[in-house]
């Protein structure tokens, strides 16, 4: 079992690096409503990493988010900020996808990018640390 979830982990990541690759091309082309999408998923998939390490399983992005809360957050393995740019890139994802004639600056798109770019790092970090511990 625990190979099945070092697998699952690394896929994870792997999805998360895609797709901060796709929200760089997408914001480089002008795309700043999807772009904003795929930075708000890298910092999900990240998540879901962590919870598979961590034995942990939710289907809800909702679920995912307070997990990581409570279990990474709170306990003081990431800092605040890591949550509230969670939380941010997952509101605009979500008024991006679904709320009509919404539109996201160039600024707010790099913005989310860069942060994405830091949450999916220090959890690859964290994660590279414990599997080695393990």
């Amino acid at each position: 079992m625990k190979e099945e979830r070092e697998v699952l982990v690394r896929y994870r990541l792997e999805q998360a690096e895609e797709s901060l690759e796709s929200a760089l091309l997408l914001m480089d082309n002008g795309k700043y409503r999807p772009s904003v999408s795929r930075s708000y998923y890298a910092m999900f998939y990240a998540v879901l990493a962590l919870l598979v390490k961590e034995s942990r399983h939710t289907s809800k992005h909702s679920g995912a988010i307070a997990m990581f809360n409570r279990e990474f957050v709170k306990k003081g393995i990431f800092d605040r900020d890591f949550s509230r740019w969670l939380q941010e890139a997952f509101d605009l994802r979500q008024r991006a996808d679904y709320r009509e004639l919404f539109s996201v600056s160039y600024d707010r798109t790099k913005s989310v990018l860069e942060h994405a770019k830091t949450f999916v790092s220090g959890v690859k970090r964290l994660i590279g640390k414990t599997m080695n511990q393990d």
